[in-house]
């Protein structure tokens, strides 16, 4: 049962990460208003939850539910996959970085300004970050047929 739960949980989280990546394109993509820039941050700080949920469930079926640790220490797609996810996690710092700046401005109820060039930084960002996430379950699929295995 624990099995199922702890898999059921990843892949909403996996989902979910995704959902709110695509929203803050959305919101970022439109004309930046007070509303909308609280939205955004608010998203944004979601899928930092959601992206910890999905390392700690992940780790989970690592740890307990899946086939060792030495089994995924052992496959090279499966480090590529941890990889990826990392790489995501870091440059996800940048739009972090800039929604939370905006907060002073919204205190203020003033409209947060963003320079054309960080925008476009922050909007490419985010299409790298989504672009990247996509291999991930390919990775997955792979890896659970026993692909990518070195001693």
């Amino acid at each position: 049962m624990g099995q199922s739960v702890a898999a059921y949980l990843h892949y909403f989280s996996v989902l979910a990460l995704f959902a709110l990546l695509v929203a803050e394109y959305v919101l970022f993509s439109k004309p930046l208003d007070l509303s909308r820039a609280r939205r955004l941050i608010i998203t944004d700080l979601s899928y930092g939850v959601v992206a910890g949920l999905v390392l700690m469930t992940g780790l989970a079926r690592v740890i307990w539910y899946g086939k060792g640790l030495s089994y995924y220490l052992h496959n090279s797609l499966f480090l590529t996959k941890v990889g990826l996810f990392l790489v995501v996690g870091l440059i996800s710092a940048l739009p972090t970085f800039v929604f939370i700046n905006w907060r002073n401005d919204l205190k203020a109820g003033r409209v947060p300004l963003l320079e054309p060039r960080m925008a476009l930084a922050v909007k490419w960002v985010i299409r790298v970050e989504l672009l990247v996430l996509l291999f991930i379950p390919v990775l997955a699929a792979l890896m659970a047929r026993g692909y990518g295995m070195f001693s």
